[in-house]
C-alpha cells in the first residue's frame, strides 16, 4: 500500500497552546484539570475541567473570531499551525489534491446555548444569522478547508470519543485510495458548558473530586471516580511519503496501520470481553504489516472511569501481554471527547519521534489485578519503534491507530 508519513502537527491543548507548549506539558507531568469557578457549575456534583491553555479567539482575527464556535476556532488555530509545521503553502501544491477530515463529537454547543437563552431573554431578532453555520457539526473541516484551500474533500466524522482516532483512519484511507495527496486531519471539541457538563455529571460519568483538581483524573488507580471534560484541538498533516521527499521533508514518523470496529453491543455499556478493542488494535497491526511483540508503546483510551479503564487494560494484555509500556495521558489533559483520539495520536507520534513515552499522572494505587506495564510520573526513555494508540467512544466505536519510525 501507499507509505503515509507524518509532516505537520498542531495542538491547542489544555496544556499548551502549541504543539510544542503542551509536549513540554505532558513530559513534566502538569494538569491541566481545574475547578470550575463558573455560576452556572456551582450546583453541579462534579465542578471540573480542563480547558484550553490559550483562548483560540485571542489567535484568530477579531471578526473572523466572532463568526466562528469555539470548537472551530479552536480546530482553525491547530490547523494552521499543522499546516505551516508540515511546510506547507497554498498555491504550492495542488489544492484538488489536499482533503480535510476533521471530527467533532458534539460541535458548536457553546453557540447553540448563546443563542438559545438570546431568544429566551430578548427574542428571536436576538439570534444571531450566523448560528446554524457556527452549530453545524462540519463547521470545523468547512472552515479549515475555506481557509487552506483543500479542496478534495471537507469530511467530518462524529463517533463520539473515537472521533478524532476515527478521522485519522478515514484521512489514512483517502491517500490510500488515491483520493488524495496531502489530508488535514484530526478533531475538535469545546462543550465545557452548562448543560453537557450536567448531563455528564447525571450519568455520573465524572470524577467529583473539586478540591483536589489535579489529582481528579486517575486512570487505572484504585481512587479513580470517572473521566474529566477537557477542551481542545489537535490536527496532523498526513501526506504520500514521496510527495513528503520531493519537497525534502523529513517525517516525524509512519502512519502504518488503522482500524475502526463496532462493539454492537450496548449505547454506552461496555462489551464485557472487550471484542470490538481487541479486534481494532488486531486488525490494526495487521494493515501495519507488524506482529504484537514490534509494538513497544501504547498510548491508552483511558479516561479513569470505573469500568471503562480494567476493561481496555485486560484487551491491551491480551493482544500483547505484558511487554508495551503504557500511558495513560488523559490524566493530564482530562478527556477532549471528540478531539482525544487527534491529541493522542500527536502524543504517540512524538513518543516515537524521541523515544520516549509519557508519564501517568496520579497512578499511586494502582489496581491489584493490573496486568499492564503503566508509566508513572515521570517520562521513560526507551527505543519506540513502532507504537498504537487507542481512542473508543459511545456507541461502541473502537479505533486502533499504528505508527512507526519513518
Amino acid at each position: 500500500m501507499t507509505e503515509v508519513v507524518i509532516t505537520g502537527l498542531g495542538a491547542l491543548s489544555p496544556l499548551g497552546g502549541t504543539t510544542a507548549d503542551t509536549w513540554s506539558a505532558l513530559l513534566a507531568g502538569r494538569s491541566g484539570v481545574e475547578t470550575l469557578t463558573d455560576d452556572w457549575a456551582q450546583e453541579l456534583p462534579a465542578r471540573l475541567a480542563a480547558r484550553m491553555a490559550v483562548d483560540p479567539a485571542s489567535q484568530l482575527d477579531r471578526v473572523q473570531a466572532r463568526r466562528l464556535d469555539r470548537s472551530a476556532q479552536a480546530a482553525l488555530v491547530a490547523a494552521r499551525e499543522a499546516w505551516a509545521d508540515a511546510g506547507l503553502e497554498k498555491g504550492a501544491v495542488d489544492p484538488n489534491r489536499v482533503a480535510v477530515v476533521l471530527g467533532t463529537g458534539i460541535g458548536g454547543v457553546g453557540t447553540l446555548l448563546d443563542n438559545y437563552d438570546a431568544l429566551l431573554g430578548r427574542g428571536y431578532r436576538r439570534v444571531s444569522p450566523r448560528m446554524v453555520q457556527m452549530i453545524m457539526p462540519n463547521s470545523a473541516a468547512a472552515t479549515v478547508s475555506i481557509d487552506l484551500d483543500a479542496r478534495a474533500g471537507a469530511i467530518c466524522p462524529a463517533s463520539a470519543c473515537a472521533t478524532g482516532a476515527e478521522a485519522l483512519a478515514h484521512a489514512l484511507d483517502l491517500i490510500r485510495l488515491g483520493r488524495a495527496d496531502i489530508v488535514i486531519t484530526g478533531g475538535t471539541e469545546a462543550c465545557v458548558r452548562s448543560v453537557t457538563m450536567a448531563g455528564f455529571a447525571q450519568a455520573q460519568a465524572m470524577s467529583t473530586r473539586n478540591d483536589e483538581p489535579h489529582r481528579a483524573s486517575r486512570p487505572y488507580d484504585k481512587g479513580r471516580d470517572g473521566f474529566v471534560l477537557g477542551e481542545g484541538a489537535a490536527v496532523l498533516v498526513i501526506e504520500r511519503a514521496d510527495l513528503a521527499a520531493a519537497r525534502g521533508r523529513t517525517p516525524y514518523a509512519t502512519f502504518a496501520g488503522a482500524s475502526i470496529t463496532s462493539d454492537a453491543y450496548d449505547m454506552v455499556g461496555l462489551h464485557p470481553q472487550g471484542d470490538g478493542q481487541i479486534r481494532a488494535m488486531t486488525t490494526a497491526l495487521k494493515e501495519a504489516g507488524l506482529s504484537a511483540t514490534d509494538i513497544q508503546h501504547v498510548n491508552a483510551h483511558s479516561t479513569g472511569t470505573p469500568g471503562g479503564d480494567m476493561l481496555e487494560a485486560k484487551a491491551i494484555y491480551d493482544v500483547f501481554g505484558h511487554q508495551p509500556l503504557v500511558s495513560a495521558t488523559k490524566s493530564m489533559t482530562g478527556h477532549l471527547l471528540g478531539a482525544a483520539g487527534a491529541l493522542e495520536a500527536i502524543f504517540t507520534v512524538l513518543a516515537i519521534h524521541h523515544d520516549v513515552a509519557p508519564p501517568t499522572r496520579n497512578l499511586e494505587n494502582p489496581e491489584d489485578d493490573l496486568q499492564i506495564q503503566v508509566t508513572r510520573e515521570t517520562p521513560v526513555n526507551l527505543p519506540i519503534n513502532a507504537a498504537l494508540s487507542n481512542s473508543f467512544g459511545f456507541g461502541g466505536h473502537n479505533t486502533a491507530l499504528v505508527f512507526k519510525k519513518a
